[in-house]
């Protein structure tokens, strides 16, 4: 994707061919900055900071981070270390653990001279197939897409997502919102009600970022708005992405999906869910049960960052002071409220069979 005409991945290795440049999506939408990430630390802080978010790149980010740590020691008890303090950072988000499981056993095998060097083309490799299962996650959406705007034809298709599953979530391209980047590059007319997602207003900021940045027509809404606009017929169907999503079709995302979910069900507005297969736990059957659920710091309630008129950014408290507050990250949608799941192979049902279909080397597995 572009960002003033210049195209930019989340994630890159940076011109001295060692220490890894991201966006700093902290700084997002009012200032487009890098961060560069020298050690093993700064890529596990940079990901519990949430610069860098979405399952994807926090999967890449971690790779990179035991890049880093390799080149500086190349060891075992190093490569260990590495794995245990980059796995630690963000329960939820399985495809985390998908990275640093490949990571160790592309480099675990070799003598220490050769480790670092494989570290860096694995990881590499890793974030080249997620563009490119992006693309395809994107080239799948795109027919349900289609489909709508030939039923309602002349007519613009409103799409409703929640957070942001866009190509800042991910190297690039994005999950949820791929299908939509195609669908309006094709001519399809598309709108999209963008949900605020408090309490840290990725959508707000990142997503509408995004979609103003393509030249895709957009709202934001508050995140209580959907159900509304989902009643008056304004919603021809939702697409979110996911953090985690087990055996059964169950799915992990951003605290508020489950009640989009519910809603969409109460009105007969389909919602379907992108992801790619590192984002898949074949290991769980329950996700309610199953999933761990990451609760952050009250502060992301209580406080809000913004810009002021005079360009100044600032955070500002806006609870009554004193009052203790929850932060749940993530909520679960449980398969029967999903319409379908899209992935790089396809769209089948949120359910066992639906993705064993897709995925059928996992029926041994």
């Amino acid at each position: 994707m572009k960002i003033d005409g210049i195209p930019y991945r989340t994630i890159r290795v940076a011109d001295d061919d060692w220490s890894v440049e991201v966006i700093d999506q902290t700084r997002l939408p009012h200032e487009f900055a890098l961060i560069r990430l020298e050690t093993a630390d700064d890529c596990a802080r940079a990901i519990k900071d949430m610069n860098v978010r979405g399952a994807p790149l926090i999967g890449a980010t971690a790779a990179y981070g035991i890049c880093l740590a390799l080149r500086a020691d190349p060891s075992d008890a190093a490569l260990e270390a590495a794995c245990v303090l980059l796995g630690a950072t963000r329960p939820t988000a399985v495809n985390l653990k998908y990275a640093i499981d490949e990571m160790r056993a592309a480099v675990a095998p070799l003598g220490a001279n050769a480790r670092a060097a494989a570290a860096y083309a694995r990881a590499a490799q890793l974030c080249d197939d997620d563009v490119e299962i992006c693309r395809r996650i994107g080239e799948n959406g795109l027919r349900l897409i289609r489909g709508i705007a030939e039923a309602k034809p002349g007519q613009t298709v409103n799409i409703l997502t929640h957070c942001n599953a866009g190509w800042l979530a991910c190297v690039d391209w994005g999950t949820a919102l791929a299908p939509i980047y195609m669908a309006h590059d094709a001519g399809i007319p598309v709108h999209v009600w963008v949900d605020e997602t408090r309490p840290r207003n990725q959508g707000a900021a990142l997503t509408a970022f995004e979609l103003g940045g393509h030249g895709v027509p957009h709202t934001i809404i508050p995140d209580n708005a959907g159900g509304h606009l989902m009643q008056h017929g304004q919603v021809d169907l939702c697409i979110t992405g996911t953090d985690r999503t087990t055996a059964t079709g169950d799915v992990a995302n951003k605290i508020g999906t489950y009640l989009k979910a519910l809603a969409a069900d109460a009105n007969d507005v389909p919602f379907y869910v992108a992801l790619p297969h590192t984002t898949i736990d074949w290991s769980l059957e329950d996700g309610v049960a199953g999933i761990p659920i990451e609760e952050r710091d009250a502060r992301e309630v209580t406080h809000m960052t913004g810009r002021t008129a005079a360009g100044e950014i600032v955070t500002v408290e806006i609870a009554a002071p004193g009052s203790p507050a929850a932060n749940y990250g993530f909520d679960v949608t449980p398969a029967r409220y999903i319409t379908g799941l899209v992935t790089e192979r396809g769209v089948c049902a949120a359910s066992r069979e639906g993705l064993l279909g897709l995925y059928p080397e996992r029926r041994d597995g």
